[in-house]
């Protein structure tokens, strides 16, 4: 580690934006001349009857360590259902039913509605052959969870041992606890430098940060140049410079099917899906090939501060068209 860098292991419980400080559980507090407020982002509100107490979370490395050893005291027959049919909740069913796990995967409307049809039918086929059962429409949406049964909608009830719950999405509270501006899903309301609308001493990135109510999607290809336009922001600030703008820019989005297939659906530039997409074992590779270079851009980084510039690429009009329509009160399409 740097010498001019101090590693704190505890858990921030409010910030407070006038006196520059951080309060921990702990009961101490850390002073800052600026705050980078890069939480991230979990599962959302468990609100359904039951869920709280009979699902399990997926969206953090703590939620999936707890869930591992439920799953392995199941039995190999035990029904298994996967709530939530996003990114975590598909390779979560693949996983399990590549693991000869009876799987049932809950999709509330459509089987990743972010896909373009080609896409899905890739996934849909994928998860058909591991034996996965989907469950579709408007009355595959779960309406309570118990120790051993998942009720839909519909009227539907699910015999389920283990319940995986990948639905929603939702952010640390802090920034709400302590007073400063928030969206209605709980992230820190920013300008489009990631500067907090309450405080320019706040700079946020990543799932929390909501720069001008258009948050980016979860994804490596927002996060990292997030966290590196944060930084140039805060960077610039000290040295008495505008800090530049977010620019918008994304090429597709990755799945894992199990260990051998994965589907990459190439997008445009603001993230809409194209109607080319790899799939199969080559789909598997190219993930695995974008998440090792995640890896080593992040490496990189760290070894020389300042070589990751891909924040810096024009990302397009789009987004500076968004935030006009709605300074004008017009309506305008992603």
């Amino acid at each position: 580690m740097a010498e001019d860098v101090r590693l704190v292991v505890d858990t921030v419980t409010r910030i407070d934006a006038a006196g520059r400080a951080v309060t921990l559980a702990s009961g101490a507090t850390v002073r800052y001349d600026y705050l980078i407020y890069a939480l991230g982002s979990g599962s959302g509100d468990l609100r359904v009857p039951g869920a709280a107490e009979f699902a399990y979370p997926i969206a953090t490395l703590e939620a999936a360590q707890r869930l591992r050893p439920i799953v392995d005291a199941a039995s190999a027959t035990a029904p298994v259902t996967v709530v939530g049919a996003g990114p975590t909740g598909i390779e979560t069913a693949a996983e399990l039913a590549e693991t000869g796990r009876s799987v049932t995967l809950v999709c509330g409307q459509a089987l990743g509605p972010y896909l373009h049809s080609r896409g899905r039918r890739s996934v849909a086929g994928r998860l058909a052959a591991l034996g996965v059962t989907v469950l579709e429409g408007p009355g595959a949406t779960v309406t309570a969870v118990t120790a051993d049964v998942v009720r839909l909608k519909d009227g539907r009830t699910l015999p389920s041992a283990v319940t995986v719950w990948s639905a929603g999405f939702g952010v640390p509270d802090v920034a709400r606890r302590s007073g400063l501006s928030t969206d209605g899903a709980g992230r820190l309301r920013t300008d489009e430098t990631l500067t907090s609308v309450d405080d320019e001493r706040i700079v946020a990135a990543g799932d929390s940060a909501a720069p001008s109510d258009l948050p980016l999607r979860m994804s490596c290809q927002a996060a990292i140049p997030l966290g590196a336009r944060a930084a140039d922001t805060v960077l610039s600030r000290v040295t008495g410079e505008p800090p530049s703008t977010v620019n918008e820019l994304f090429v597709g989005q990755c799945i894992s099917l199990g260990r051998r297939a994965g589907l990459v659906q190439f997008t445009d530039r603001h993230d809409v899906a194209r109607w080319f997409h790899i799939g199969g074992r080559p789909g598997a590779r190219l993930k695995e090939f974008v998440c090792r270079g995640t890896v080593r851009q992040l490496a990189g980084e760290a070894r020389k501060p300042g070589s990751y510039r891909l924040h810096r690429a024009p990302g397009g009009a789009q987004r500076q068209q968004l935030l006009q329509a709605r300074r004008d009160g017009a309506p305008a399409s992603r």
